[in-house]
């Protein structure tokens, strides 16, 4: 049994990782750096330039920016700049108008905005944002997670330390740290099972808010519109109209509009909003179709949730690995306890998603996406299945390990570490097809 101390770290760590954001959550970081920086010059600067980490550039150049129907970094800069609301954190866009995509467009055109790949930092999530009017200049820099400040600088000031670096970047995770445990299958079981359900209430919010988008994704032209498609009359007669169909398509609905730009809030997961909805969207689904009760349904979610948290407490926020993986492998876990399953048929469906889907490459945030959730939440579901009924991938095939936990730190070694010459491979050639973004592109 977990202790009152772990119980209330791991509350703090999921409310920490669980939170809203309106758009792709790299462009609104980058967008949320801008922000902050004018705000320590106290103006609208004349010009602005940024040094992105490779991972951050990969994850926002062909994304739509909600309420512009443009794609990409530089408009969201402008409006960073220009509207930019820093306490609202990865909403700090809420404030979009006509207006202001007007004056963002014209700040883009006189070539105010300059972007570069950063070239020394580490860090896979690294943003700096260096404004400037006259002889003035500010700057602030996001490192190791989306809304992270590590240094500031107001106009005639030396460069100000904001907090220490926190776990759950690239390097080792930090058990000492109190909000961020370091934690571990049977933990995180336990917490979801045992935790009093009154305390976890506040997971329903996820709920709300990725139903909400997954309805806005089935009702408007988003995206591929590959939910839509899949609730057709082509796609019923393909797919049918059962659980696994109604699963993933809701599941792509609310991708598809969050890809395209949709101005609608999404609880993400780990810094991520597709993550948040492929937690979150096959759970909700399965729980509603299966008749599962409220309770049932709260500690699904959980689970689902902190499986992912847990998972990417090791593989840092950004990564060559698409997080589809490792959300997915959350709502395998989540649609297992829904199911009945116990702790061991739980860990089963674990390195059932670890044995599939390890390799599956990030290529960047974009509306395609949406084909890779539905790829991975269709193995969740299956997964799931098989774990059931107590068949699994054993040790004796491929990364899989008899441990739970040893399993997902083999993948976790292959997303972090042995895939980063295919991250770099994958940016190259993203930046040299003919559509490198620049501050002259919306």
């Amino acid at each position: 049994m977990l202790t009152h101390d772990q119980t209330q770290s791991i509350l703090q760590l999921i409310h920490k990782q669980v939170v809203p954001a309106i758009g792709c959550t790299e462009p609104a970081a980058v967008a949320l750096c801008a922000a902050r920086a004018r705000q320590l010059l106290g103006t609208t600067p004349e010009h602005i330039e940024l040094w992105l980490s490779a991972n951050i550039l990969k994850n926002a150049m062909g994304v739509g920016i909600p309420g512009t129907n443009r794609v990409g970094l530089p408009i969201a800069i402008a409006l960073g700049v220009l509207i930019g609301r820093p306490e609202r954190e990865l909403e700090v866009l809420c404030e979009i108008t006509p207006e202001a995509v007007t004056q963002a467009e014209q700040f883009i055109n006189e070539g105010r905005i300059s972007i570069h790949l950063e070239e020394n930092d580490p860090d896979k999530l690294y943003i700096r944002a260096l404004v400037t009017t006259g002889d003035n200049d500010a700057e602030a820099i996001i490192k190791g997670s989306h809304t992270h400040f590590v240094s500031e600088r107001a106009p005639g000031q030396a460069p100000q330390a904001t907090d220490s670096q926190p776990s759950g970047t690239d390097s080792q995770p930090s058990g000492d740290d109190s909000c961020s445990p370091d934690l571990n299958m049977r933990m995180v079981y336990d917490f979801a099972t045992t935790t009093p359900v009154d305390e976890l209430r506040f997971i329903l919010e996820a709920k709300r808010l990725n139903e909400a988008a997954a309805e806005d994704g089935l009702r408007e032209n988003r995206g591929h519109q590959l939910g839509k498609t899949m609730c057709s009359p082509l796609g019923k007669g393909i797919m049918g109209d059962g659980i696994f169909s109604k699963i993933l398509s809701k599941t792509s609905c609310a991708c598809d509009a969050r890809m395209s730009g949709a101005m609608v809030s999404v609880m993400t997961n780990s810094g991520s909003g597709n993550q948040g909805i492929c937690t979150t969207m096959p759970v909700v689904v399965f729980a509603e179709e299966n008749h599962n009760t409220e309770e049932e349904l709260i500690r699904a979610l959980i689970l689902s949730n902190l499986t992912a948290i847990y998972i990417k407490q090791h593989l840092g926020p950004l990564s060559a690995l698409c997080g589809c993986v490792v959300a997915s492998t959350g709502s395998s876990v989540g649609i297992t306890l829904l199911m009945g399953g116990n702790y061991e048929q739980i860990c089963y469906s674990v390195k059932n998603m670890i044995a599939n889907l390890t390799g599956m490459i990030c290529d960047g945030a974009k509306p395609s996406c949406s084909l890779k959730l539905t790829t991975g939440v269709s193995t969740a579901v299956m997964s799931a299945m098989m774990a059931m009924q107590h068949k699994y991938v054993s040790s004796l095939e491929g990364i899989i390990d008899d441990d739970v936990d040893q399993s997902i730190r083999n993948l976790v070694a292959i997303g972090r570490d042995s895939m980063n010459a295919t991250d770099r491979c994958v940016l190259d050639i993203m930046t040299h097809k003919g559509n490198k973004p620049s501050a002259n592109k919306g």
